[in-house]
C-alpha cells in the first residue's frame, strides 16, 4: 500500500527526520489560508497522487503570495496529473499539500528498500538528488551508495556516517550529525511500520546548513497492515487502479495490464508462464490474476466478474492446474458465471490436476459455449486466436 507525500512526512517527523512547515488542503481557500497560516513570503502548492515526477508534469508550483497559491490549486484541484508512472490515464488530485519554499544549496536522493537478493534492508544513497532513481543509474552510476543493513543490529551510526561522508557533507558545521539523525529516523520508521519502501528526494542542503526532507515516499506491507492500523486508515482508493482496489478487497491477488486476453489463473508461478505463453504466441494478457489455491465456485464467480470489468478484454483464458484445489470446482465456477454474468467474449478453459476427467466431463455436459484444451500453449493460441477473431468483428 502506498501513501501520500505530506502522510509520508508526518509520519518519518515523529521519527526525527526534519521536514518543512506544511499543511494539507481540500480546496483553492483552503490552501491560501495555510499559506497564510505558515507565514513566509514563498510557498511551494504539491498535488497529491500516489506517483513521482510530479513536478515535470506541472503537479508541483512555486507561489510567492496568496493569490498564486489559491490560483495554483484551483488549476491543480480535480485535475488527472498524467506522468511517467501514472500511465496515459493518469492520477486524479483530490488534494494538496503547501509548505513553505527553502533556499536549497544542494539535493540527495536516500531511500531504505527491501533487497531480496541479499534478504537484507538496503539503504540506497546518491549526491544526484531530484531525479528518479532509475536516471541516476543510468546518467552517474558512481554516485550510488549501497549499504546493507544486518536486520539483527539495524543501522549503525558508523554506517550513517559513512553515507553522510559519501554524500560529500562536510564535517564541522553540524551536517554530519544532522545526516545520521535524518537517516536513522528513516530506517526506524521502515523497521517499526512494516514498510516495504522509504524514499526521500530530494534530501536538501539549505544555504543555512540544515538538512530538509521536501519530498517523501512509503510503502508497505499489505500483509502487515492488520497490526498496522494507523497506517491501513492512510489508504486513498481514489489513487489505485480499481480493479486491483476491487480484487484486494475480495482476497484475489489482481495485476492490471494492457492486453485483451483476461487470465483466470490459479498460482502465482503458473500465472506468471501463461502469460508468457500469451507473450509467446504474439498475444498480450490483459491482466494478472490469482484466484489462489481454494477455488470454489463462487471465487471464480468473483473472478469472472472482475476479470470482464476490464472493457479491453477480447477473450478469457482460465488455466487451472488443481493440487489442493479440484477441477470440478473450478468446472462448476466457470458454468455458473458463465450463467450468471453476462459473457459476451470467447472463454477458453484447460483445466489439469486433481479431478481432471470429472472438470472435462462437467464442462462437456453443460449448456454453455467454451473453447476447451488439454495443453497451456493449446490454451494459449487458441485464446490469441479467439481474441484476434473478436477485434475483427
Amino acid at each position: 500500500m502506498d501513501i501520500h507525500e505530506y502522510q509520508a512526512k508526518t509520519l518519518l517527523a515523529e521519527f526525527g527526520l526534519p521536514i518543512p512547515r506544511g499543511g494539507v488542503a481540500y480546496s483553492p481557500e483552503q490552501a491560501a489560508y495555510r499559506a497564510m497560516e505558515l507565514g513566509g513570503d514563498k510557498w511551494v502548492v504539491k498535488a497529491q497522487i500516489h506517483s513521482g515526477a510530479r513536478g515535470k508534469a506541472g503537479g508541483i508550483k512555486v507561489c510567492s503570495n496568496e493569490y498564486e497559491v489559491r490560483e495554483a490549486a484551483e488549476d491543480l484541484l480535480g485535475k488527472r496529473l498524467v506522468t511517467n508512472q501514472t500511465g496515459p490515464s493518469g492520477k486524479l488530485v483530490g488534494r494538496l499539500y503547501v509548505e513553505t519554499a527553502s533556499d536549497i544549496d544542494r539535493e540527495f536522493y536516500i531511500a531504505f528498500v527491501l533487497d531480496r537478493a541479499s534478504e537484507r534492508i538496503m539503504c540506497v544513497a546518491s549526491a544526484s538528488g531530484g531525479m528518479d532513481i532509475e536516471e541516476i543509474a543510468k546518467t552517474d552510476p558512481d554516485s550510488i551508495v549501497r549499504v546493507p543493513i544486518e536486520p539483527a543490529v539495524g543501522l549503525r551510526d558508523f554506517q550513517a556516517r559513512e553515507v553522510a561522508f559519501a554524500l560529500g557533507l562536510e564535517t564541522g558545521y553540524g551536517q554530519i550529525t544532522e545526516a545520521v539523525i535524518a537517516l536513522k529516523a528513516c530506517y526506524r520508521a521502515f523497521r517499526d511500520l512494516d514498510a516495504t519502501m522509504v524514499e526521500i528526494n530530494p534530501l536538501v542542503l539549505t544555504k543555512d546548513g540544515h538538512l530538509l526532507a521536501l519530498d517523501a515516499k512509503m510503502g508497505f506491507d499489505n500483509n502487515a497492515l492488520f497490526r498496522r492500523q494507523k497506517i491501513s486508515e492512510l489508504r486513498d482508493k481514489s489513487q489505485e487502479d480499481p480493479r486491483e482496489m476491487n480484487a484486494a478487497d475480495r482476497g484475489l491477488s489482481y495485476v492490471g495490464l494492457d492486453g485483451n486476453i483476461g487470465c483466470i489463473i490459479n498460482g502465482a508461478g503458473l500465472a506468471m508462464a501463461t502469460m508468457d505463453m500469451i507473450k509467446h504466441v504474439d498475444g498480450e494478457p490483459a491482466n494478472f490474476l490469482d484466484i489462489g489455491g481454494g477455488a470454489s465456485p463462487e471465487r471464480v464467480t468473483k473472478a469472472f466478474n472482475l476479470v470482464l470489468s476490464d472493457d479491453k478484454v477480447e477473450a478469457i483464458l482460465v488455466n487451472i492446474f488443481a493440487g489442493i484445489n479440484r477441477c470440478d470446482w473450478v468446472a462448476e465456477g466457470v458454468i455458473q458465471a458463465m450463467e450468471e454474468l453476462d459473457v459476451r467474449v470467447p472463454v477458453i478453459v484447460r483445466l489439469s490436476g486433481t479431478n481432471e476427467e470429472k472438470g472435462r466431463q462437467i464442462l462437456e455436459q453443460s449448456n454453455v459455449e467454451l473453447i476447451t484444451a488439454e495443453t497451456l500453449a493449446e490454451a494459449a493460441e487458441k485464446a490469441v486466436a479467439a481474441a484476434s477473431a473478436a477485434l475483427g468483428d
